[in-house]
């Protein structure tokens, strides 16, 4: 036993070869890794706050899941740390089972992902349609920016776990008690960062911003809100927070985590991969990385982890080769922790809420939502719901809901793709048969092919379509076409067959494939025609059969009859 779970996990583990890399453009790495740090530095605050576990938490998950991210991890440029994706998630979470039930889900969820790495899981989630990744990123992006309403008013958050009406109440004490400095400091920021963006984009904007706006506060005694105190060291790790009688009932939103953290981290290494050259990430190592930080994570005090696309994005265009500019992120950023966190916490809250609002508002490419909006009407549909899910559900909801109406488009597409065809009988046959032979065979043969999937989103409208048949005596099935065969439209293929057989007509079929048989034949739908002698290898021996069969009931001249080879 102990040897089958060291076969599943093995393949999980990094390697030497995952290491050997750092050594070869170790400055490359270290530049990268300080860049990404100065970026994620406001955001791991800002996250930390927003997820309402405070700028302490965002800083162990940075320090924590960035380090054990990068040297488990499937990508070698991934960063990872608290993300404004995941706060969305946590902020109910907070709500209703408080800081213990947050750290526990982050445990229980680093579990799932274990069990997804090692099930395999991984390489499924490539197939999560465009629309509802744009849709979720959408929806997630007007989240955090209405996270921050609050903040950049700086009024004290309304309670709740519904971001726009926590919005608007915000907006309501704001009227009331207005509070300008602010919101200029929480504009500025914002400001700075989007213009500074557009034109130098690679010079931390962020920092600078948040910075000048500390500084400028401190000389000018703003009344703002800081961050407060934080701890000069990271907390010692326990479980002291873990209750055993909470688990079953943290279950659902422990799911709901290690979903979301599966579905970012591994849209991020595509990001990633993408961006790079001959860099490709191993999808299951990735989760397994990921269940890693989080099952460490909430030890030290943090909120859940995935990676973050925006700073991996970061750590690429800043050069890097290997994890060593990841594991660099984590070491500055604990340093920040250990030497400067009286600094740190001087920070005005609204400038925070500033980085947070120009993030959001950069996580949306709005020529690459218009674009998928416009390429057909069921991908708008998607995004749309997706994104309106994400507004009024949740994440996981709203990719699931997004997923569904994919699901029922395509088979849509697929049902109305579905052809059945009414061919001639000659055609496949060698040599020229005469005009009125076709059309005295016509009126008692008809030959149909059956072209694309016969599943069941196809199937029913397959049944109207042949049982409307009328005036014929024999019908050939021609079913080399047939792509697909599930259990509804096996019967339903017997359902007709029956149905043609009660008003007389002989059913003939042609062509299966090796791969249908089984379906067919476990449900008795070819049966008692293969013992009838009535289910051939090719058409023109179901015709030569047809003619027979038709010559002896006295319907069909002798000297029109096709020998069994189809040569007549």
């Amino acid at each position: 036993m102990i040897d089958g779970a060291w076969a599943c996990v093995r393949p999980l583990l990094p390697t030497r070869t995952d290491f050997t890399p750092m050594r070869r453009q170790p400055r490359r790495d270290l530049l990268a890794g300080v860049t990404v740090a100065i970026v994620a530095l406001p955001l791991a605050l800002g996250f930390g706050i927003s997820s309402g576990l405070g700028a302490a938490a965002g800083l162990a998950t940075a320090v924590i899941a960035g380090t054990l991210a990068a040297l488990f991890g499937g990508s070698n440029l991934q960063v990872s740390g608290p993300t404004g994706a995941m706060t969305v998630v946590l902020v109910p979470i907070v709500h209703q089972y408080g800081r213990s039930g947050v750290l526990t889900v982050g445990l229980l969820a680093g579990v799932l992902l274990i069990a997804l790495a090692v099930a395999g899981a991984g390489r499924y989630m490539r197939y999560v349609p465009a629309p509802v990744v744009e849709g979720f990123t959408l929806g997630i992006a007007c989240v955090i920016a209405l996270q921050q309403v609050p903040a950049a008013l700086g009024v004290p958050t309304p309670k709740g776990d519904k971001v726009v009406g926590v919005a608007l109440r915000a907006v309501e004490e704001f009227a009331r008690h207005p509070r300008w400095a602010a919101v200029g400091v929480a504009a500025g920021v914002a400001a700075v960062m989007l213009v500074g963006a557009r034109r130098r984009p690679t010079i931390p904007f962020s920092l600078l911003g948040v910075a000048f706006v500390t500084v400028l506060a401190e000389a000018v005694h703003l009344d703002v809100r800081r961050i407060g105190s934080l701890p000069a060291a990271l907390p010692a790790p326990t479980l002291g927070f873990l209750d055993p009688s909470m688990l079953i009932s943290l279950l659902t939103p422990a799911v709901a985590v290690a979903a979301l953290a599966a579905l970012e981290s591994l849209l991020s290494a595509a990001v990633a991969d993408a961006m790079s050259v001959n860099q490709q990430h191993d999808p299951d190592r990735e989760l397994f990385g990921q269940g890693l930080a989080n099952l460490a994570v909430p030890l030290f005090g943090g909120v859940p982890a995935t990676a973050a696309i925006a700073r991996t994005a970061v750590n690429v265009r800043a050069g890097a080769y290997s994890r060593l500019a990841a594991l660099t992120h984590a070491v500055v950023l604990a340093v920040v922790v250990l030497v400067a966190a009286p600094l740190v916490a001087r920070i005005p809250l609204a400038a925070l809420a500033g980085v947070l609002l120009a993030t959001a508002t950069r996580m949306v490419e709005v020529g690459s939502v218009r674009a998928m909006a416009r390429a057909t009407r069921g991908d708008g549909v998607v995004l749309a719901l997706t994104a309106i899910a994400t507004l009024a559900l949740d994440l996981v909801m709203a990719v699931i809901l997004g997923l569904a109406v994919t699901a029922v488009l395509a088979l849509r597409s697929v049902a109305m793709n579905a052809r059945l065809v009414e061919v001639s009988l000659t055609e496949d046959l060698p040599g020229d048969h005469r005009g009125e032979e076709r059309a005295l065979l016509a009126e008692h043969i008809i030959a149909y092919r059956l072209d694309g999937p016969l599943f069941f989103a196809a199937a029913h409208r397959f049944l109207l379509e042949l049982t409307g048949t009328a005036d014929v005596s024999v019908i050939i099935l021609r079913m080399s076409r047939v792509t697909t065969i599930d259990a509804t439209g096996a019967l339903v293929l017997r359902d007709a067959i029956e149905k043609l057989e009660h008003r007389k007509i002989t059913v003939l079929v042609s062509g299966i494939r090796t791969d249908h048989h089984r379906p067919l034949d476990a449900l008795g739908v070819i049966t008692r025609l293969r013992h009838d002698g009535r289910v051939f290898a090719t058409t023109p021996e179901a015709i030569a059969f047809a003619r027979i069969r038709l010559h002896d009931a006295g319907l069909l001249p002798a000297a029109l009859t096709l020998d069994p080879a189809g040569n007549g």
